[in-house]
């Protein structure tokens, strides 16, 4: 019973005397002379000079040119667009038959547009099935889709993979048609 009085005061103490003085208070004797003169001289707010960025010549080319070129992450987005979403069955992940022309397509772009660039798989699934299972039915569908482009010519090393099982639906509505379209793998393509 003592040692709860006891233990009970040390926590009234720490939580009283926690909460100290709300004003910091600023050590004036740190501020250089100059600067207060600044501060205090409603005359010193003049217009400070500007500074001027380096602009590497390749953008002046363009810029001199008049034309504008794409960035990197504007042609990240553009050739996304073009990059078509494999859909697999229900509980599958091997390769439709009519979605091999789709991926034909997305390795014709990733070999040639996009080789700047690093693939990234994402693997999706619908609602049916547990959490654990939709995961590693989406990595499994990210990894056909992977092999299949491999096949095709794109080099390993720049693809990535990613699973996002249920999580990531296109469509919400409990319907053949909208599950069917969240059984995905999708492209996004990284720096």
């Amino acid at each position: 019973m003592k040692s709860i009085l006891i233990s009970s005061a040390m926590v009234a103490l720490l939580v009283l005397s926690g909460c100290g003085d709300k004003d910091p208070k600023i050590d004036e004797s740190a501020i250089d002379s100059s600067a207060q003169e600044v501060v205090q001289d409603p005359s010193a707010q003049e217009v400070a000079p500007v500074q001027t960025e380096t602009v590497s010549s390749s953008e002046a080319s363009v810029m001199s040119d008049g034309a504008s070129q794409e960035t990197d992450g504007q042609a990240m987005m553009r050739i996304e667009k073009e990059l078509l979403t494999i859909y697999f069955d229900f509980d599958k992940f091997n390769i439709r038959n009519d979605m091999q022309g789709n991926l034909s397509t997305d390795a014709t772009i990733a070999k040639n547009q996009a080789k700047d660039f690093s693939i990234k798989l994402e693997g999706n699934c619908d609602e049916w099935g547990s959490d654990e299972y939709n995961f590693a039915l989406g990595l499994k569908r990210s990894n056909t889709v992977k092999k299949a482009l491999v096949a095709e010519g794109v080099d390993e090393s720049r693809i990535t993979m990613v699973s996002f099982g249920e999580s990531n639906p296109v469509c919400n509505e409990k319907t053949k048609d909208c599950w069917a379209k969240n059984r995905r793998v999708d492209f996004k393509l990284l720096p």
